[in-house]
């Protein structure tokens, strides 16, 4: 597996580099099929000590993302923290595999036993879709008081969903089939 390590805010050590292919390097013992990890480092200006290192991870599988993110007050534990989220998403995810009788990919000695999601699908919701713009979907969120808001975004002739971010900024997802 492939390890991008970037820094954002923070210069990179070798002590930290080599911990963070130590660590999530050792998570393709468990799935041999990760190709590519992306680690990125961050450090911020926050108050609680606690929250200042940032660490993000995405590692791809197969055209799958498993993704973990975690904070903490030193890059060594946060990155001890990420490892175990991604432990989690990879025991899942093969759980999922050996489940839909995709034995190959997986081998049913490898796998530990997993508690299964408790929720269910309980209702199914149907809405008709106008075109419009960015900003008109926003207007009809707030009109809603919605955090997310599905539209036909005329600019890309593609259905788009719009969200609110934690400052209160808006994000657009543009699925794409892969």
């Amino acid at each position: 597996m492939e390890l991008i390590i970037k820094g954002k805010n923070v210069d990179i050590s070798e002590a930290v580099r080599s911990y963070v292919n130590r660590k999530i390097g050792r998570l393709s013992r468990h799935i041999p099929n990760l190709t590519e990890g992306k680690i990125e480092l961050t450090y911020e200006d926050a108050k609680a000590q606690e929250q200042r290192y940032r660490v993000q991870a995405t590692l791809i599988c197969d055209g799958t993302l498993l993704r973990g993110e975690t904070k903490a007050g030193d890059f060594n534990t946060a990155i001890d923290a990420v490892a175990d989220v991604l432990y989690r998403q990879i025991e899942r995810y093969k759980g999922k595999l050996y489940r839909s009788g995709k034995k190959g990919a997986v081998e049913k000695a490898e796998l530990e036993p997993e508690e299964e999601p408790e929720g269910k699908v309980v209702r199914i919701k149907r809405f008709p879709v106008k075109p419009m713009s960015e900003e008109e979907a926003m207007e009809q969120m707030e009109l809603l008081g919605h955090d997310f808001f599905i539209y036909y975004d005329v600019a890309t002739d593609s259905f788009s969903v719009l969200y609110r971010r934690k400052g209160g900024d808006y994000g657009i997802i543009h699925p794409e089939l892969g």
